[in-house]
């Protein structure tokens, strides 16, 4: 049975994509930080005829995506499909600058470090297990990372926050996809719906304009699709193939952010 771990899986589009990989015959590892909604979702997959297990992280400290990977390596032999999808929105948490535990400015910590670090502390597996594919949630409102403040210090808002930490996201599909060239394990990012009817786009006080099904669709088409076999380090706008900000096809930005990353969550 082909084995999917899903961050952020339990509200949501996640919830809508770890219930679909269940009824298409993957064993869903599903994360979260609210454990009566994981247990829900468990439940809910099980009664359909389906497998999965919930595993609980707060994205917001590097030890406990540390611990979460390492409690996956621990629980399977295999993982197929990885979908980093958790993150905070806009103004998830307020409308002043946040730090991580560790530091970190919040958004830039949730949306981006933790998916790189559990990334990375998963790869081994990941290429164990090939064919196998990443698939990184990221958005089309993206702002170019300023290097000289990445953690935001100076003209914070939670949107500069928000869309920086997206586009890092699809700096690192890009930089990991020629890492992993000829691995067999291929990563592509995508924005997968325009504020989509989730607790994130309601906190932002925005009318959704799409629904969680839409952006569903759009990620399973990159978590599973034949035509995507042997691609990676593309960028999609829902089911489209399109352009992301300049500055993720800046060779020189994209090695600036992994020396940073890897200093940063002491990979």
């Amino acid at each position: 049975m082909p084995t999917a771990l899903i961050t952020g899986a339990t509200d949501g589009v996640g919830r809508v994509v770890a219930r679909r990989l269940a009824a298409q015959g993957f064993h869903v590892l599903a994360h979260g930080r609210d454990r009566d909604r994981g247990a829900s979702l468990v439940a809910e997959i099980e009664k359909g005829g389906g497998s999965a297990a919930f595993f609980a992280s707060d994205f917001s400290s590097l030890a406990e995506v540390r611990a979460l990977a390492e409690t996956v390596l621990q629980r399977t032999d295999r993982l197929d499909l990885l979908v980093n999808n958790a993150g905070i929105g806009t103004a998830g948490g307020g409308p002043r600058r946040r730090t991580s535990a560790d530091g970190h400015e919040l958004r830039f910590a949730v949306n981006y470090l933790a998916g790189f670090l559990l990334t990375h502390r998963l790869l081994p597996l990941l290429r164990k297990s090939t064919p196998a594919r990443i698939v990184n949630v990221s958005s089309a409102g993206q702002q170019a990372i300023d290097f000289a403040d990445v953690m935001l210090t100076r003209d914070y808002s939670g949107t500069r926050a928000y869309c920086q930490s997206k586009l890092a996201q699809i700096l690192f599909t890009i930089d990991l996809a020629r890492e992993l060239e000829g691995s067999g394990v291929t990563v592509n990012a995508l924005h997968p719906s325009t504020y989509m009817n989730t607790t994130m786009v309601r906190q932002a006080g925005v009318p959704p304009a799409s629904s969680v099904e839409t952006g569903a669709d759009a990620i399973l088409n990159l978590a599973v699709s034949p035509a995507l076999d042997g691609r990676s380090g593309l960028y999609f706008n829902v089911l489209r193939e399109a352009r992301a900000d300049a500055q993720a096809y800046d060779a020189a930005a994209r090695a600036r952010l992994r020396a940073l990353s890897l200093e940063l969550t002491a990979s």
